[in-house]
């Protein structure tokens, strides 16, 4: 059954199928009515509620679905075949891009390759069912699906920073989703205390995050944002509604974003394209990192559920953990010398 599940995916994903037994070509849907969210007391779309980021698909695209936005339903359903073998029983979790790359392999079961790929990662049984949909990347502009290369001067920049920084020097040296101080903003990890919860007034919106519980603040009455001078780890947001979408412009972020600049600017917009889905598009835009602005778009789905305590604190065992096997490193190196 694996190796026809497989077959299904390597005709329909990596052309190999004979003449005559193609993949199904996707069917042309009819042009779907503009849904209507519903309302708070003042006429604004209603986006309260729990809502999760279980998405399968990949940040960027993978090299061998280039030039291909989209998959058929017989690819989706295949992909969504194999999660189902690879990942069943006691195996590996997958985090990230990395569901997407095991599925489209021919592996029997998974292991990882770089998280913790000494140790094995958490079981799998811990972690939902991934949402598989038809798009090849989160990223959505540019088209092919990728970030755009980062420029020279920023990738000096970061490897300036780290080299500053060192590895395991102390606490600060680490990274701040293991200092469990915070996930930054936007937080693009899926499956994985990946709920949030959204709660509206009339000139604010609160976005809490199960992950290391932040709440975000968003102000919607004209506010200037702050001075540069004032940093914060979720930036400076400002709102306003575009039609039926939330459009958030955030700056001041004092964590950066995959490499990115102090000046990084962050446009959100929360559109509600159905009764159990919140389109949450991201742009990023910082000149000093990347040659183009980039945007990706990630389907939050409405779940009837709570969000639950995650116990995650600043100077935890496991950080201690990480710090003394440095030092111990650093003995034994010595030694050698």
């Amino acid at each position: 059954m694996k190796r026809v599940i497989f077959s299904v995916v390597a005709c329909a994903l990596l052309g190999l199928c004979a003449p005559g037994h193609a993949a199904d070509a996707p069917a042309k849907a009819p042009a779907a009515k503009k849904y209507s969210p519903p309302r708070t007391f003042d006429g604004k779309p209603d986006l309260q509620g729990i809502w999760a980021n279980n998405n399968a698909t990949p940040l960027e695209r993978p090299k061998i679905l280039e030039g291909r936005a989209e998959l058929s339903p017989v690819e989706v359903d295949a992909l969504r075949k194999r999660q189902e073998e690879i990942f069943a029983g006691d195996g590996d979790a997958a985090f990230g891009d990395a569901i997407f790359e095991a599925v489209l392999s021919d592996v029997q079961k998974y292991k990882p390759t770089t998280f913790d790929a000494s140790t094995g990662n958490y079981n799998a049984f811990w972690l939902v069912e991934r949402d598989f949909d038809n798009r090849t990347s989160l990223v959505t502009d540019p088209s092919n699906g990728k970030i755009p290369p980062m420029l020279a001067s920023a990738r000096e920049r970061n490897l300036r920073e780290m080299r500053d920084r060192g590895a395991a020097d102390g606490p600060e040296s680490r990274t701040l989703s293991e200092r469990c101080i915070t996930y930054g903003l936007p937080s693009l990890l899926a499956g994985y205390n990946s709920y949030y919860q959204i709660v509206q007034t009339q000139d604010t919106v609160m976005i809490f995050t199960e992950m290391v519980h932040d709440a975000r603040v968003i102000h919607l009455d004209g506010r200037p944002h702050a001075s540069g001078k004032i940093r914060d780890w979720y930036g400076d947001s400002r709102g306003k509604w575009e039609g039926d979408s939330l459009v958030v412009e955030t700056k001041n972020l004092r964590n950066g974003f995959r490499g990115s600049s102090a000046d990084v600017r962050m446009i959100e917009r929360f559109t509600r394209v159905g009764p159990n889905t919140i389109n949450y598009e991201v742009t990023v835009d910082d000149p000093s990192t990347w040659a183009q602005k980039w945007t990706l778009m990630i389907p939050l789905k409405h779940k009837n559920e709570q969000i639950y305590e995650y116990a995650c604190h600043e100077g935890n065992s496991s950080l201690a953990g990480i710090l003394a096997g440095a030092r111990e490193e650093e003995r034994r190196a010595a030694k050698k010398k």
